[in-house]
């Protein structure tokens, strides 16, 4: 595989030139903002949480690896943007269970595995199913579901995180269909749309850490 490979799928790229997407390069900085905030809340707290200190360290990560995708646009480039997010996903999923739903650890690993095990396998059947990858987007609708669905169990328990996590799951879904539309916004709208799904993902990041240091800490 040619790693240095040449990446164009945004409507704002309009050449090779490393600042060819400005608006979908500097708009990373919501996920950079999504991981400060929540470490300094927990620091100024004088807590020291292991878990979200990685959560908060991978998000930072999403960040810069959109960055370098949306800079470089090569393939390279485009697996520093993905892990990260796929990463960050695994982790909370777990971190949720832990914390929030207070399942004991090995539970909370076999759920984690398992739910993420699924996620995985309906992503490309719901890209065959669809006919189309919806500018990519299908891949990302197993975490919108994921997400959702923890909102309403925790929402039937009673717990307090339920509506923060809904109101994340929220966020996602219009970012989710602000990705979709890029391309199909060019001549419209030159700059495209997809630096909408950098602002509100990095929101529902942000949402989703502050989540976890308020009401997911840890046991004791």
């Amino acid at each position: 595989m040619d790693w240095r490979r040449a990446v164009d799928i945004y409507c704002e790229r309009t050449g090779p030139e490393f600042w060819s997407e400005p608006i979908n390069a500097v708009s990373n900085l919501a996920f950079i903002l999504a991981a400060i905030l929540p470490f300094m809340a927990m620091r100024r707290a004088g807590r020291r949480d292991g878990l979200l200190t990685l959560l908060c360290l991978v998000a930072f990560c999403i960040g810069i690896g959109s960055f370098l995708f949306h800079t470089f646009a090569e393939r390279w480039a485009g697996l520093a943007d993905t892990l990260p997010i796929l990463l960050f996903i695994v982790v909370f999923l777990f971190a949720a269970m832990l914390r929030l739903f207070r399942l004991p650890r090995p539970r909370a690993y076999a759920t984690t595995v398992g739910a993420f095990g699924m996620s995985l396998f309906a992503g490309p059947i719901a890209v065959d199913l669809s006919g189309s990858s919806l500018n990519g987007s299908v891949s990302y609708a197993p975490a919108l579901v994921l997400l959702a669905g923890s909102a309403l169990a925790l929402g039937i328990q009673g717990n307090r995180a339920a509506r923060p996590v809904a109101v994340a799951a929220t966020v996602f879904a219009v970012s989710l269909a602000a990705r979709t539309v890029d391309a199909e916004m060019c001549s419209q709208f030159p700059a495209g749309t997809h630096f909408i799904w950098h602002l509100l993902n990095g929101t529902m990041i942000g949402i989703l850490l502050f989540t976890l240091e308020r009401y997911g800490r840890p046991h004791g």
